[in-house]
């Protein structure tokens, strides 16, 4: 089984990409769904994260607090790299769990969905890359649309990322979904299309010909 890599950054509507794949039969593994159940209620990686960063960052239900954790660590870049290194191997962990049974099942041609695939260096594990991208005025009318809060502190999220222009340069497909809803599906039909080219995958599986 081949596995690709679907990217991109706050806001800019990979998780849009992510569904409209899944619609088409597409396997895609969701790193983020991974990260929740890496920290849920009662698992060690919260144990640790709890031994580590204190109590405050538990809802009284014993759950992650993910805002008080995210405000504990946004600023301090020691504290993030301490968070990731507990978080990011289990979510690894996770995946190639995923992969297996998708394997097993005799899936050809799966996606991981990575928010930080090149930040945390796995992107020349799951080649070809597809990012998904848009100017950083939508990143963020997008993200204060979807979740509110104040201006500067979604910008502040967003240039805590590598740029897409960046990662636009690294990645093997780029889609713009700075237009219609319809005009960023044609671009990833067209580019799931390639990607099954690419792997040597029936594209027929997911697409008419």
């Amino acid at each position: 089984m081949r596995v690709f890599a679907l990217t991109g950054g706050i806001g800019s509507g990979k998780s849009t990409v992510a569904a409209y794949w899944r619609s088409l039969g597409l396997a895609v593994i969701d790193a983020d769904e991974l990260a929740r159940q890496a920290v849920a209620r009662g698992t060690p990686t919260l144990a640790t994260i709890v031994a580590s960063f204190g109590r405050e960052v538990l809802h009284p239900d014993g759950s992650l607090n993910r805002a008080a954790l995210a405000a504990r660590v946004f600023h301090d870049a020691d504290a993030r790299e301490q968070l990731n290194q507990l978080v990011h191997p289990q979510v690894r962990r996770l995946a190639q769990d995923r992969f297996a049974a998708l394997q097993q099942a005799g899936t050809p041609l799966a996606c991981y969905e990575v928010p930080l695939l090149f930040e945390t260096g796995q992107a020349a594990a799951y080649r070809p890359v597809v990012l998904v991208s848009v100017s950083e005025a939508t990143q963020l009318a997008r993200t204060l649309g979807r979740d509110g809060g104040e201006a500067a502190t979604v910008r502040a999220r967003i240039q805590s990322q590598l740029p897409l222009a960046i990662k636009a340069r690294q990645a093997d497909y780029v889609i713009d979904n700075e237009g219609s809803p319809e005009a960023t599906r044609s671009q990833a039909r067209a580019v799931l299309r390639s990607v099954c080219q690419d792997t040597h995958t029936d594209p027929s599986r997911y697409l008419e010909p």
